[in-house]
């Protein structure tokens, strides 16, 4: 079986032939049998509808049947990245600017809970600029989060 970086790889092509892009490839169950959960949204921005998950869902399956990606028993699942989405890029912290996230960063001491100010370049690299909880202003460098999600935040 190939790795996982091989499986992503076909995954964002199919995405990227339909209009969408990838948000995140999970890959669980058994090796005999595993499951892949694949978060995706659309270039346009606009909402993921089912009969997108079905088209995208159709298609990645054309890919994946038959080859050596995964196993012939895996279950592929095909979702919205939904409100705690993963961000992978610096476009993501630029265009949820404002939000909360729960950013797992060491140069912020493990999982923190801050809200997301920006994205600033120094010396070529991207640096996320935050805020925590206690208001204090922090920056990480965006090659060392080990993983960013959005939080939901409920308001009363």
């Amino acid at each position: 079986m190939m790795g996982d970086s091989s499986l992503e790889t076909v995954v964002e092509q199919v995405l990227g032939e339909l209009g969408f892009e990838l948000v995140e490839l999970r890959r669980g169950g058994t090796s005999r049998r595993p499951v892949l959960d694949l978060r995706m949204e659309r270039v346009d921005r606009a909402k993921v509808t089912i009969d997108d998950c079905a088209r995208v869902s159709r298609a990645v399956e054309a890919k994946l049947d038959g080859s050596a990606l995964v196993s012939p028993e895996y279950t592929l699942e095909v979702s919205s990245p939904g409100v705690e989405r993963r961000l992978r890029h610096a476009e993501d912290w630029r265009r949820f600017q404002g939000r909360r996230a729960k950013v797992l960063a060491p140069s912020l001491g493990g999982r923190v809970e801050v809200e997301l100010l920006g994205v600033d370049v120094l010396d070529g690299q991207e640096i996320g600029i935050v805020r925590d909880l206690k208001g204090e202003e922090q920056r990480v460098p965006l090659a060392d989060v080990k993983e960013a999600r959005l939080v939901l935040v409920w308001n009363n």
